[in-house]
């Protein structure tokens, strides 16, 4: 359903296997003049000082026209460069081969001058900072989430129940920790929420913590006790941290969430793991949100809890609820087209919320427009800024991709929606397009698996109801 939309962020990617490109002819796979070969350096100094800042452009382009249309430039740029290197090498024909050896170096020039031209303008377009500051995480703004008053939340209840009765059933002490994961905007903190003002738990302290993209073990330590105690950050010393909250988790009833871990480094996870197992005599409930499996995995005590997509159904009931649907005039006649637009929702939630809402008070032509509209193409309009939720909370698990792997997702947009791919076959063109970074210790093929299993884990990549992808 994003492909639309990642399709054209492939920037970060793109730039590494030009940049490779470059090196192979500058190291002599490609015959050059040796002027020839001071302005592929040249080029390359560029590129290699633009993909430095390419991660803040590709953040910023969610909500950033000209971040966009800044990429789409650097991206064609980069294209016509690997086609002029391209053709250069594919030249047999002598003549060919002696008039493009004149011709190369104007190309070569004219080149330099429009990638430079593209580097200096991201100042102009104000989407690229010369340094990278710790500010430019995206804010946190679900710190306290599980203190914001309740919307009406549709079509959880069952998952809540199960999660529920997973975690307070044992009745041995000690620490459970139960992970939920899903795609961004499936509703993993709602559920958490949900979780976190059950009548089950109201005689257990409680501490909501939002975990964000920078994994500080020593923040989330200090924000449990912050909310166990009331009492200002202890120290920066873990051990203190450790002793510390095994004072206040003994003999205690302790439910803490962690919203949205994203640290994938295993032994970062196991030091989690270890400062929630303190005390004597406790029994501590921890239930993480979290958009990958693997993460999912590594840090439970217990199996995770995979969140299923939304029936079709209980997208319309969000979407009529955001949309104040039954306050209209025009509902009989809106019905079928708002059940129309509820399926491209795809079964998340937010996406059913955003849209919902952006259709408040709007006309029929409005609805009509939408539903003939793929979702991904609403984020164009001014008129829709509500749609960059959605997009934002997708986009922000692509970001996370390394430049590969991006390219290799990208790539997909070539099937049509609802296609199934066979692994072997798509490893293979991934191979063939040069889209498998080289390893000393894997294979092409054993990446192309790696790269398959990540994507079914970020939740990019679904196993096909008929075949296993």
């Amino acid at each position: 359903m994003a492909m639309v939309a990642v399709g054209g962020m492939v920037a970060s990617a793109v730039i590494k296997l030009v940049i490779k490109q470059i090196s192979s002819a500058i190291g002599g796979e490609i015959k050059l003049h040796w002027n020839m070969k001071k302005d592929l350096e040249k080029m390359k100094m560029t590129l290699e000082s633009v993909e430095a800042v390419l991660s803040d452009a590709e953040t910023r382009s969610v909500t950033d026209n000209s971040a966009v249309l800044w990429l789409k430039r650097l991206k064609v740029a980069m294209y016509d460069i690997s086609d002029m290197l391209d053709d250069f090498e594919a030249d047999t024909d002598l003549w060919e081969a002696t008039m493009n050896k004149i011709k190369m170096p104007r190309k070569m020039k004219k080149m330099q001058k429009r990638l430079q031209k593209i580097a200096d303008d991201r100042n102009n377009y104000r989407v690229l900072p010369e340094t990278r500051s710790e500010e430019k995480q995206v804010p946190d703004i679900r710190e306290t989430a599980g203190y914001v008053e309740e919307a009406e939340i549709i079509g959880r209840t069952n998952e809540k129940l199960e999660i529920v009765a997973c975690i307070s059933g044992s009745t041995t002490q000690g620490t459970t920790i139960l992970p939920i994961c899903g795609i961004g905007g499936i509703g993993k903190t709602t559920l958490a929420r949900l979780v976190f003002n059950d009548s089950e738990f109201k005689e257990y302290s409680k501490v909501w913590v939002y975990v964000s993209q920078k994994f500080e073990l020593k923040k989330i330590g200090n924000t449990i006790i912050s909310q166990l105690s009331q009492e200002k950050p202890i120290s920066d010393d873990l051990h203190s941290i450790h002793t510390r909250l095994r004072e206040l988790f003994t003999g205690k009833r302790i439910l803490i969430i962690l919203d949205d871990l994203w640290e994938s480094n295993p032994s970062h996870l196991q030091e989690l793991k270890a400062m929630l197992k303190q005390g004597e005599g406790s029994k501590v409930l921890v239930v993480v949100t979290t958009r990958e499996k693997s993460i999912a995995q590594e840090v439970g005590t217990v199996n995770p809890f995979e969140l299923p997509a939304l029936l079709d159904q209980m997208c319309w009931d969000i979407l009529k609820v955001k949309s104040m649907f039954e306050t209209r005039q025009d509902k009989e006649r809106l019905e079928p087209i708002g059940k129309e637009i509820a399926k491209k929702c795809g079964g998340v939630p937010l996406a059913a919320q955003s849209l919902g809402h952006m259709l408040k008070s709007k006309t029929y032509d409005v609805w009509d427009s939408i539903r003939s509209n793929h979702i991904w193409n609403l984020s164009a309009s001014k008129e829709t800024l509500s749609t960059h939720e959605v997009l934002a909370s997708l986009l922000l698990s692509y970001n996370f991709m390394p430049p590969h792997l991006k390219l290799c997702f990208a790539y997909c947009a070539i099937f049509p929606k609802g296609h199934n791919m066979i692994s072997y076959d798509l490893i293979h063109q991934w191979i063939a397009l040069g889209f498998i970074e080289s390893s000393s210790t894997f294979s092409t093929l054993e990446l192309g698996e790696i790269y398959i299993t990540k994507l079914l884990e970020m939740s990019f990549f679904q196993h096909s109801k008929m075949t296993d992808i």
